[in-house]
């Protein structure tokens, strides 16, 4: 088995590659899954920033995928009304498959028909449009309804993977992917430009 990171054109970096970090970490020192990025082709794919990654599989070749990992970007509200991604989304939660997204990718989620009648997270910037859409936005840095997870955005992302990981495999496997990424975040907030935005409340209350 093994876990998939759903990329295309205009993905955000730091939304799977944080997460496929904690990932690689868990299959090299904990025997997890090993992670994978699949896109519609293997050509190269440009993200948001600028960076070019090559898939390792494309969409016919992604099958026994345990997880799968939408990130977001800009790009994703396109890509959230492409029927080939989100027949493949589909395909994969009919198959059982956990189903993550960070970011905006909740709106690919949204497009592939997963999100009704669950609760998600998002990114700050687009929970109102979220929760225009009928979908019920918790404002926390990720959550789990059922076999979705959602994360808010970017950074938040790798919060999701370590939450996952002691949910399923236990404290101690996340542990171990923890100390081993040295993610252990300091917790400091620099300047006040957040006091001027309309924000969630996760972030409000750091």
């Amino acid at each position: 088995m093994s876990f998939g990171f759903l990329i295309y054109p205009g993905v955000e970096e730091l939304d799977f590659q944080g997460p496929w970090e904690m990932v690689g970490m868990w299959h090299k020192y904990a025997g997890g899954p090993a992670p994978r990025l699949v896109a519609r082709t293997l050509d190269p794919v440009r993200c948001a920033h600028g960076m070019r990654v090559l898939p390792d599989t494309d969409f016919s070749g992604a099958s026994e995928l345990k997880q799968l990992l939408i990130p977001g970007g800009f790009a994703a509200f396109e890509e959230m009304g492409q029927p080939d991604i989100c027949s493949f989304v589909q395909r994969h939660a009919q198959e059982g498959t956990t189903l993550m997204s960070v970011c905006s990718g909740s709106f690919i989620l949204l497009g592939a028909k997963v999100l009704p009648g669950r609760r998600v997270c998002t990114n700050w910037k687009v929970i109102d449009k979220l929760r225009e859409a009928g979908i019920e936005v918790v404002e926390e840095r990720y959550t789990r309804d059922g076999s979705v997870w959602t994360s808010a955005g970017v950074s938040a992302g790798m919060d999701m993977l370590l939450a996952y990981i002691a949910f399923t495999e236990g404290e101690e496997v996340a542990s171990s992917v923890q100390l081993h990424a040295e993610y252990f975040p300091e917790g400091r907030v620099y300047g006040h430009l957040r006091e001027a935005q309309t924000l969630p409340a996760y972030i409000t209350r750091a």
